[in-house]
């Protein structure tokens, strides 16, 4: 199979690397010092269930090079979404399938936009990686990924990805429902990022404090009412589900948007936490909580403002 990894960072990086390990056919896009280590050294993951390898890798800047290709995984920050789908445009072919594994839920209609929707299928990940330095990929959590047909059920194509992903040894599944599951990622996601952008706490100082956990959890109920506004079917037991996975959760974790926040990088405010309050004003559901968060973070989305001298 003739992959494109659109977006070679934590993720692209991640699973690009899986799979040209299992051998596919694998292009890096990628750009700066992480695409000439690739060229030059090869890339490197660093796994917790298979260990740390090492192999050469075909990467490039321009999407012509590369031509059409039977999968494009789209891994760039939600921001660039847009421009680079325009940038996709010599990696679509008539079969080609794009897999968008972004944070937040409005990608793949995005993509769909610009190179058309039969290209394009629902995904999200719960792995966590990032590049360690340029040419290394280090996984921090290993977990499942979703993939499926956005108006559900499987097809040949998302059999045939499934097979690949396996083959590969990452956890992948298709459910019955992909936007579910895309939603059930943005709903923790976006609450858990939002409170702690503001507070500049990990989870367990979010957890410990009691207003500060209504906080959480208001913001919470708040994006499920707006799932559900927007002909999700999230599940009865949802919140049960995500105070179990709260539980269990790492006390120091910080979300990726956090650590753009401190340096100073623009942030996935639009996609992680203004598409809650978006939405929330288009079906007519209050998000006073969620609101209030956005708004406070709204100033760095571009990075860090700069404010003027007296």
């Amino acid at each position: 199979m003739r992959v494109a990894i659109v977006g070679s960072g934590g993720v692209g990086g991640y699973y690009g690397g899986m799979l040209a390990r299992a051998g596919e056919n694998v292009t890096f896009i990628a750009r700066g010092a992480h695409l000439d280590a690739m060229r030059i050294n090869g890339l490197t993951v660093k796994t917790a269930h298979v260990g740390e390898f090492t192999i050469p890798v075909k990467a490039t800047n321009d999407p012509n090079e590369i031509g059409p290709v039977d999968l494009v995984l789209f891994c760039v920050k939600t921001y660039d979404t847009d421009t680079v789908a325009e940038l996709i445009r010599p990696l679509v072919g008539r079969e080609t399938v794009i897999l968008p594994l972004q944070n937040g839920v409005e990608g793949p209609e995005r993509i769909g936009r610009v190179v058309g929707m039969e290209h394009v299928i629902g995904g999200t990940t719960y792995v966590s990686s990032k590049i360690e330095s340029p040419g290394v990929i280090k996984e921090i959590w290993d977990h499942k990924a979703y993939l499926g047909e956005l108006d559900g059920g499987l097809s040949p194509r998302t059999e045939q990805l499934l097979k690949a992903f396996e083959r590969s040894e990452v956890a992948v599944e298709i459910p019955p429902d992909i936007r579910v599951a895309m939603w059930g990622k943005l709903l923790g996601v976006s609450a858990f990022t939002a409170v702690c952008c503001v507070t500049r706490l990990p989870a367990a100082a979010i957890l410990s404090c009691p207003e500060t956990a209504a906080l959480f959890w208001g913001a919470m109920e708040e994006g499920l009412a707006v799932a559900r506004a927007s002909g999700v079917a999230m599940p009865d037991n949802f919140l049960d589900q995500s105070r179990a996975i709260m539980a269990g959760i790492n006390p120091m974790l910080r979300p990726s948007m956090y650590y753009d926040l401190q340096a100073g990088k623009p942030l996935e405010l639009e996609d992680m936490i203004g598409v809650v309050v978006r939405l929330g004003e288009k079906h007519d559901v209050p998000t006073p909580l969620t609101f209030a968060m956005y708004a406070a973070l709204k100033p760095y989305v571009n990075g860090t403002p700069a404010i003027p001298q007296r």
